[in-house]
């Protein structure tokens, strides 16, 4: 009996909904369940296919190369991006798969295809980790509840970023050099922000986005952070947004976060946008607390550890 591959992955993952596996996961899987039609296809194959290591891979090149074809047939066949790409199945369309994911009141019953455990807050201290140990950048959280709210209801809500950071420049020279830096006044470290959010697809890009450009565009570098993001059509949307207004993207892995992948460079910014400090500065006391710590590294020339390893 010839194997049906495409029938045997559909089958497993809708078994499975809102599950995540990678093609080689599932080309493994294949071969564990179905050993005999798996055999007859390396008996079939002459000498292209000669162990059970070159058949499994086999398989992973078929799952993938044949992925574009299955998501037209089957829309509610669902991968992310990134790799290793995952593939799942979903009864929940797009815009429905945020809802699950954020956790709103009229979220879908069924559960999302971000790991449940997580909620947004759960991936601050995962790309805190990631920032420092990959990116040499000190990051710290905003919680918009410590704002004035002065303007009103919802005055603020694409006014905070979810994180902020601060790269110091300096961190292998010599402390000669160091001293002379300060001495002179240049610049000694890049300022960070990040959006944050569980999953983007193609109902929230856009507007993830450009909540990203309105309150991470101040600093040296931006960036939209994201735990899955779904969709080939949702990248390359994220790709043009981000030539046109220099927004970055990272895929955070909540399994291993030092594995996480920055997907799309942000574009640097020159310059500090100040006036925007002032305004965040204003209205929220963390925001004012980490300009205290960027002001007191540019005073000593040091980074406190104490302060940068509050929990999130």
């Amino acid at each position: 009996m010839a194997l049906n591959l495409k029938q045997r992955v559909i089958e497993y993952l809708q078994s499975q909904p809102d599950t995540q596996h990678t093609a080689r996961e599932l080309a493994q899987w294949v071969f564990q369940q179905f050993p005999v039609e798996c055999a007859e296809k390396k008996a079939a194959s002459a000498s292209y296919i000669q162990t059970d290591a070159d058949l499994v891979q086999q398989l992973v090149a078929e799952i993938s190369g044949s992925r574009p074809r299955w998501q037209q047939n089957h829309p509610k066949l669902k991968t992310t991006e990134g790799r290793p790409r995952r593939y799942y199945w979903s009864e929940l369309n797009a815009e429905a798969e945020v809802v699950a994911a954020e956790g709103l009141e009229q979220a879908s019953s069924q559960p999302s295809s971000v790991n449940p455990v997580l909620n947004e807050h759960g991936l601050y201290p995962l790309l805190k980790e990631f920032l420092g140990v990959e990116q040499g950048v000190n990051a710290m959280r905003i919680d918009e509840k410590r704002s004035s709210n002065r303007v009103g209801s919802g005055g603020n809500e694409w006014l905070h970023p979810d994180l902020v950071g601060l790269e110091d420049l300096t961190a292998d020279w010599v402390r000669e050099l160091r001293e002379c830096v300060g001495i002179l006044s240049e610049r000694r470290a890049r300022l960070w922000s990040f959006e944050v959010k569980l999953l983007i697809n193609r109902s929230n890009a856009r507007k993830s986005f450009f909540q990203a450009v309105s309150n991470s565009s101040w600093a040296h570098f931006g960036y939209l952070v994201a735990a899955t993001v779904e969709g080939d059509g949702t990248l390359k949307e994220l790709r043009m947004l981000a030539a046109a207004h220099g927004i970055g993207l990272i895929q955070l892995d909540t399994q291993n976060p030092t594995e996480s992948q920055i997907l799309i460079p942000a574009r640097e910014r020159a310059e500090i946008d100040w006036d925007m400090c002032n305004r965040l500065t204003e209205e929220n006391r963390d925001f004012a607390d980490f300009l205290g710590r960027v002001r007191r590294f540019h005073q000593t020339g040091e980074l406190s550890v104490k302060e940068w390893e509050v929990a999130m």
